[in-house]
């Protein structure tokens, strides 16, 4: 990616309770715009542990990149983002469909969904499924959506969300899956989506739990210190961000991902060249496509809208 080596970076405070005093240097900035390409801001990618400047706020448990680039470099990054996950995609919307499926008892209707960083679109055939009607996604990336299937890809607007895009109170249901990490200002999405369901609706996210076991125990090469992530929630910030945001009745709880075994060695915390050898001995073992359910320490977060 061109546009990596001239980033121009903006300093903020913390995106949730705004706070600057509250805040204590977590790590240092260990960027190398060199070792960016074109997958540096695709999603389910192999790590390349680089990361801004992280400062964990006292008040309300976030962590934080305090300094970031622009709503617009941002934009065009993932829009130039490759995308190669499609399996993965698959494997994830299994797993948040079972999310959903529990939650949909509590909403009055299934009419009117949205998922907000929607990717190929695989989520929306979940809701289908499901029973929702009024199904859209949007998508900043252009590779995911050209991999979308053909009856799926006109569901999917191609931007960055904006809650202008979208009808007022026309939504029961709004997912973001993964994403919330990703926006450079995560309070604004949460009272955009709330802007967009009806009374009663719920927004469902899923992120990183950075006070995980597995997240604790790698520590500076936990894959979620990544330079798309511009904050780490825990279960306490998610709460605060949510309750912040106007929703109620709000519930945090974690979630088992399950994916093949290629993808979880993909992630390991060792040189890419010994990752390389265990995938191929797991292809030729002929279980590099094996599922396996892991405890790595995400987050399901869901609140109500009044």
């Amino acid at each position: 990616m061109a546009q990596a080596h001239t980033i121009t970076l903006v300093s903020r405070n913390c995106p949730i309770c705004g706070s600057a005093a509250a805040g204590r240097l977590f790590a240092k900035a260990n960027i190398d715009p060199t070792q960016l390409d074109r997958f540096a801001y695709a999603s389910r990618k192999t790590p390349e542990f680089m990361h801004y400047r992280l400062v964990e706020c006292t008040q309300c448990d976030l962590i934080y990149a305090a300094d970031i680039p622009s709503t617009n470099f941002l934009g065009q990054a993932y829009l130039e983002a490759d995308f190669a996950s499609s399996l993965e995609a698959q494997y994830a919307g299994r797993t948040y469909q079972t999310v959903v499926a529990k939650l949909q008892a509590k909403l009055p209707d299934k009419i009117g969904a949205l998922d907000i960083g929607t990717g190929d679109g695989c989520f929306l055939e979940k809701l289908l499924e499901l029973g929702f009607s009024n199904v859209q996604g949007v998508e900043p990336s252009s590779a995911p959506i050209r991999a979308a299937k053909p009856e799926i890809r006109p569901l999917i607007k191609h931007s960055l969300f904006k809650a202008q895009d979208f009808p007022q109170q026309s939504y029961r249901l709004i997912t973001c899956f993964q994403t919330i990490e990703h926006v450079d200002d995560p309070l604004e999405l949460a009272r955009s989506a709330a802007s967009l369901l009806k009374p009663q609706g719920a927004l469902l996210m899923i992120c990183h739990n950075r006070r995980g076991l597995v997240n604790t125990l790698l520590g500076p090469k936990s894959p979620i210190r990544d330079i798309e992530h511009l904050q780490l929630f825990s279960p306490q910030s998610a709460r605060r961000l949510m309750e912040q945001a106007g929703y109620v009745d709000v519930h945090v709880r974690p979630i088992v991902n399950r994916y093949p075994l290629d993808y979880w060695l993909r992630l390991l915390p060792l040189p890419q060249s010994t990752k390389s050898k265990l995938t191929a001995i797991a292809a030729r073992l002929g279980i590099s496509k094996l599922p396996l359910p892991m405890p790595v320490g995400n987050l399901a977060v869901i609140g109500y809208k009044p």
